[in-house]
């Protein structure tokens, strides 16, 4: 066969696999060329029985011939003692290899028949219909699981089930890429392990098989210590049938309701008709495989409550698929109900389930997408991915690397698209599920993705009405050549108005972000910068512009700069160790003082969640805050005047003036502590009247 042939039929034979049902498929005759085997097999990929007793597991195999007896070699035995007690953890994943077993046994045969070589010309049966049927037997405990697949001749099941680690499915694959095959190899066992897990629970296995075009069927049995039978055998079926002979207290896998849990858990969407004593249990289709054009919204409703177990509809749906720079085909939802507070835990495991050709490796893995964005639900399935030998642990952690780098960009870039179309209802996720994003953020070390991330953070503006929100691109489109994004953080936007810290940015008409959240400020400072842009606080703006402490030019309004100065020591030496130092500042307008430290952001959460556990020395040893007055200010020029009229009322005032501005800057955790300090002021005050 020509290879271009070849190519073309592998082509058809991937349209049949990634479509997974074959009703209503427009087969080019012109395509095919006429091969009737193709038109053939397609006719027959959906069962003609899906009534609900459809089986063909019958007692119609009778061994008979000379048995031949064989060992397993030394390392095998080994191997198998690995397998059979401590590969897998938890026992029910048998179920899913031995129907992954089965699945590459469909696909083998679905190669063979459109291959057009010798073997397929002598297959007589070549419109069986291509089925998995399982059986459980609660009396007999025994769990039975047939295909129609390839089956297996006598040297087969001696290659293949009697040398552990001897895949039949990898050796096919390299039989392909010897013949130069392109298109995807739908194979899935490729380790040649799965079979023999079935010994955690089995105390004997039989297996019935005939192979494609032969007229003798085989029974091969053994009960895992280290021997196994072969035998001719009558009324052997086409392809493979397996018996487990279940161990006593492993009797619960020959009850159908769990053995239906364990293949809607892992195998509900394997490529074939799937039949648990003989109705139709994959009835759910791979939506993530098909045409996102074709898929119903409400396809997507029930598809997103069968994965997700919610109860709610997603807000937004993402349907991906990309082959470089690796295989992704992706169905992603993001939810429309709010996140529930164990959503919010860290600890809690992400909720987008693994897959490989449509069979499940892991129901929750959390290295395919950032912890932060567990809140998305949905499926990942890559062919790409390496596993290790129980498909539980991802080997590779490179590759691994890369399909999460390259979800998570894709991700952010969708809901970029979903902010630019349409802000408002974008706002409203953004209300439930910032919080994620803002977390991304903090514990992110990759400066590019903690940008790529805060494309999404909204905030209120100096330059915009109150309620309207705007990004950092917004603020970057009018930025001046400062090269700097200003920022406030304060409880409301009153607050942020009137703060000391905002005065001479307002004055100067500098845009300034507010900030509401409490862990907002921490975003902007773990974020540093954006796209070249520096993010500066403007409480970190003050302590840090050294023109305010200019005080050369005050004017007739303010106090002469030796009075400052003088003023300064004595503040200083009043407030003791609660300051590192005292300044005069040119910064503030309307209020007597302000406080600053080295990063306010910082502080602000440490006094929320740390400071009770110190004392209030070490408290302010650890702020280090220091004092800015405005020496134009009434009270600060009143107070003045106080320390050498009345020491003790200055000193009053000193204090309770500092108290005030720590209150303001968000830096002490119960303002009701001034109550005393503001009454002993009073009672001063009001002595002299």
């Amino acid at each position: 066969m020509s290879l271009s042939r070849f190519s073309r039929i592998l082509t058809f034979r991937n349209v049949l696999t990634k479509n997974n049902t074959f009703r209503n498929i427009n087969c080019n005759k012109a395509a095919i060329r006429g091969d009737q085997r193709c038109l053939r097999l397609l006719s027959t990929q959906t069962s003609p029985n899906e009534e609900e007793n459809h089986s063909i597991i019958k007692n119609t195999e009778k061994p008979t011939g000379d048995i031949t007896k064989h060992e397993f070699k030394a390392e095998t035995k080994m191997l198998l003692d690995i397998v059979a007690k401590s590969l897998y953890s938890e026992k029910e994943v048998f179920i899913r290899e031995l129907i992954s077993n089965a699945s590459d046994a469909l696909e083998k045969f679905r190669y063979l028949a459109v291959s057009g070589n010798e073997t397929a010309q002598n297959i007589k049966d070549i419109d069986r219909s291509l089925e998995i049927h399982i059986l459980t037997d609660k009396h007999n405990r025994t769990l039975t699981i047939q295909d129609t697949g390839v089956g297996m001749s006598k040297e087969e099941l001696v290659s293949n089930l009697g040398i552990i680690a001897k895949s039949g499915s990898k050796a096919f694959i390299e039989q392909i890429k010897e013949k130069a095959a392109v298109g995807d190899n739908n194979i899935i066992g490729q380790f040649g392990v799965g079979f023999y897990s079935s010994f955690m629970v089995a105390d004997k296995v039989e297996v019935y098989s005939k192979a494609v075009g032969a007229e003798t069927g085989y029974r091969w049995v053994s009960e895992g210590t280290g021997t196994y039978e072969i035998q001719p055998a009558e009324g052997v079926q086409n392809g493979t049938k397996i018996i487990i002979h279940l161990k006593a207290d492993c009797r619960e896998f020959a009850d159908e309701d769990t053995i239906k849990n364990v293949i809607n858990k892992y195998s509900n969407f394997v490529g074939s008709p799937l039949y648990l004593n003989g109705k139709k249990t994959n009835v759910v289709q791979p939506l993530w495989l098909a045409d996102p054009k074709s898929v119903t919204f409400q396809q997507h409703n029930d598809f997103y409550r069968f994965i997700s177990g919610s109860y709610d509809v997603p807000r937004y749906t993402l349907h991906y698929k990309t082959d470089v720079p690796i295989s992704i085909r992706a169905l992603l939802y993001f939810p429309e109900g709010k996140p529930g507070l164990f959503e919010m835990s860290r600890e809690t495991e992400s909720g987008v389930a693994l897959y490989t050709k449509k069979i499940l490796i892991k129901n929750r893995t959390d290295n395919i997408l950032p912890k932060w964005l567990r809140f998305v639900k949905g499926v990942v399935d890559s062919e790409d991915i390496p596993l290790n030998l129980s498909r539980e642990l991802l080997q590779n952690s490179a590759l691994i690397t890369k399909l999460r780098d390259v979800l998570t960009a894709r991700v952010l870039k969708f809901l970029q698209e979903q902010l630019k179309k349409n802000q408002v209802e974008f706002e409203k996720f953004y209300k439930d599920y910032g919080l994620f994003i803002k977390e991304g953020i903090i514990t992110n070390y990759n400066q590019a993705e903690k940008e790529n991330a805060a494309n999404l953070l909204l905030f209120e503006s100096s330059h915009e009405e109150p309620n309207k929100k705007i990004t950092l691109n917004d603020y970057l489109a009018r930025a001046a050549d400062k090269r700097t994004i200003y920022y406030l953080a304060a409880p409301s936007r009153t607050l942020a108005e009137s703060s000391p810290y905002y005065e001479s940015l307002k004055t100067k008409k500098q845009e300034v972000l507010f900030c509401y959240e409490p862990y907002d400020e921490l975003v902007l400072m773990q974020l540093q910068q954006f796209k070249g842009y520096k993010l500066v606080s403007v409480e970190k703006d003050m302590r840090e512009d050294k023109n305010a402490s200019d005080l050369t030019n005050l004017g007739d309004d303010s106090l002469k700069r030796s009075e400052i100065n003088d003023l300064s020591k004595w503040i200083k030496e009043k407030l003791g160790d609660k300051v590192t130092a005292v300044n005069g500042t040119t910064r503030l307008e309307n209020h007597p003082c302000v406080v600053t430290v080295e990063e306010m952001a910082a502080a602000r959460h440490f006094i929320r969640t740390q400071s009770h556990n110190i004392s209030e020395d070490r408290r302010y040893a650890i702020l280090q805050p220091r004092l800015e007055v405005n020496p134009k200010h009434p009270i600060i020029k009143k107070m003045y005047k106080l320390m050498s009229s009345d020491p003790v009322l200055a000193e009053l005032l000193a204090k309770q003036l500092f108290a005030n501005s720590m209150v303001g800057a968000g830096l002490v955790d119960d303002p009701r502590t001034l109550l005393t300090s503001m009454n002993d002021l009073l009672v001063k005050a009001l002595e002299k009247h």
